[in-house]
């Protein structure tokens, strides 16, 4: 299926539209930021690799009952997706402390939640995606009270079993964002699940194998994806 128009442009990915209007075009670029795109960079071969990894995520959870908005990967760096009305929410599921809750918290990086921890932040790049409870969702009308119950249930379930697929492959998932979209009248989850969006550490050394690399100058970042890449999809990227 051939690109038509360029729909939307982001910070890790564009869209285009295609002849059927249910489904989209999603490009994934090379492009890399960090702290609500102060930092830019290129992770050379990223977009592949996330397109990769995203295809076999999203797999996962279809064979676990969860609809996604995968409809098959078409080359390298496109993916064939179905098109969404995006609920402006971004939903994070953690299992470990890191990143901000551990600032927030005052608590050590690494240390094990009891259970999961669901927080939501605005999709909003302008205001840096600040985060919201409840009473804000409500009062933005980003989703109604049923919508958010259903988020988050396949928040909770689809961490319970990306938990279980990644640790049969030495990764601890830490932390990672989910986006949903509506399409024909039901909740899907949708943009990408990879090195960008989840943190990835390998189960016995902590070593990093996600886009904290990136953000904290640790390096050997291009390694830490292909890795990724290897553990997850059974092959390099």
């Amino acid at each position: 299926m051939d690109r038509g128009d360029l729909l939307y442009e982001g910070k890790a990915k564009q869209v285009y539209r295609t002849s059927d209007p249910a489904l989209l075009i999603q490009h994934f670029k090379d492009d890399a930021t960090a702290f609500n795109a102060q930092k830019r960079g290129t992770i050379l071969e990223k977009g592949i690799v996330n397109n990769r990894i995203s295809e076999v995520l999203f797999g996962v959870l279809e064979q676990h009952g969860i609809a996604t908005h995968f409809v098959r990967r078409l080359s390298d760096r496109d993916m064939l997706v179905r098109a969404c009305q995006i609920v402006k929410i971004e939903v994070v599921a953690r299992n470990v402390i890191a990143g901000s809750l551990a600032t927030r918290l005052g608590r050590p990086e690494g240390e094990i939640l009891a259970e999961p921890v669901l927080e939501h932040y605005l999709k909003d790049d302008a205001l840096g995606d600040p985060l919201i409870n409840d009473w804000h969702i409500r009062l933005l009308r980003l989703a109604t009270a049923e919508e958010l119950a259903e988020i988050n249930a396949t928040a909770l379930r689809a961490n319970e079993v990306l938990r279980a697929f990644l640790d049969a492959r030495e990764i601890v998932l830490v932390d990672f964002k989910l986006e949903f979209g509506r399409h024909a009248g039901r909740l899907l989850v949708a943009d990408e699940i990879g090195p960008d969006t989840c943190r990835l550490w390998d189960k016995s050394t902590q070593r990093k194998l996600d886009k904290d690399r990136f953000r904290r100058d640790l390096g050997a970042v291009e390694e830490a994806y292909q890795e990724a890449a290897r553990r997850i999809c059974g092959i390099a990227a």
